[in-house]
C-alpha cells in the first residue's frame, strides 16, 4: 500500500511541474559546438515593444554566457532573435446532467449545454544560431505560449521560456 501512495505522489509531482510551454530544438550535426566561443545578436527581425525586447535581449544574453560564450565584436556565432504570436480561440462545452424532474435522478427532465469561447493571443520565441564565417545554421532553438495578453504573467514568462530553450544548447549536453 505504500508503494502505491509512493507512486501516485511522484507521478502528482511530475505532473504539477509540467511547463506550459512547448520548446523545441533543431541542430546541425556537423557542427563542433565546442569551438563556440563568442557571438553577438542581431534583432533586426525582433518585432517587440521595448520593454519586451529589453527583457528578451537581457535575457539570452544571460543564458549564453551561462553556456560560456562570450559577446564579441568578432563573434564565432551571430544569433537571430525572432518573436510573433498569434490569435488562439479555445472553444470549451459542457454537458451537464441538467434539471431533473419528479422521481430523483431517474425521472423526466430538461438537461442543458452550454458553450464558450476565449480568444487571446500566445507568443513564440525563436533563437537562431549561424556559425559566423559559413553563414550557416547549427542550432535552432523554438519556445510557444508565451501570454502575450497578459503582461505581469509575460514579465515572468520570458525568462522562464528563454532558459528552457538554451536548456537543449549545447546538444547532447543535458544538465
Amino acid at each position: 500500500m505504500k508503494k502505491y501512495i509512493f507512486i501516485l505522489l511522484a507521478a502528482s509531482l511530475g505532473l504539477s511541474s509540467c511547463s506550459p510551454f512547448k520548446v523545441r530544438s533543431d541542430y546541425a550535426q556537423t557542427a563542433n559546438f565546442t569551438s563556440y566561443k563568442t557571438y553577438k545578436i542581431r534583432v533586426d527581425d525582433l518585432k517587440l515593444n521595448d520593454i519586451d525586447k529589453d527583457r528578451v535581449l537581457n535575457e539570452l544574453s544571460k543564458q549564453l554566457q551561462m553556456k560560456g560564450l562570450q559577446s564579441g565584436e568578432n563573434p564565432d556565432l551571430i544569433v537571430n532573435v525572432k518573436a510573433n504570436h498569434k490569435k488562439i480561440t479555445d472553444i470549451n462545452n459542457t454537458n451537464p446532467y441538467g434539471m431533473w424532474g419528479w422521481g430523483g435522478g431517474f425521472g423526466w427532465g430538461i438537461g442543458m449545454n452550454r458553450t464558450w469561447t476565449t480568444n487571446y493571443n500566445e507568443g513564440a520565441l525563436i533563437i537562431d544560431l549561424v556559425d559566423a564565417r559559413s553563414q550557416k545554421l547549427v542550432w535552432q532553438g523554438i519556445g510557444s505560449g508565451i501570454s502575450v495578453d497578459r503582461p505581469k504573467a509575460k514579465q515572468k514568462q520570458i525568462p522562464q521560456i528563454l532558459a528552457e530553450i538554451m536548456a537543449n544548447y549545447p546538444p547532447g549536453m543535458k544538465k
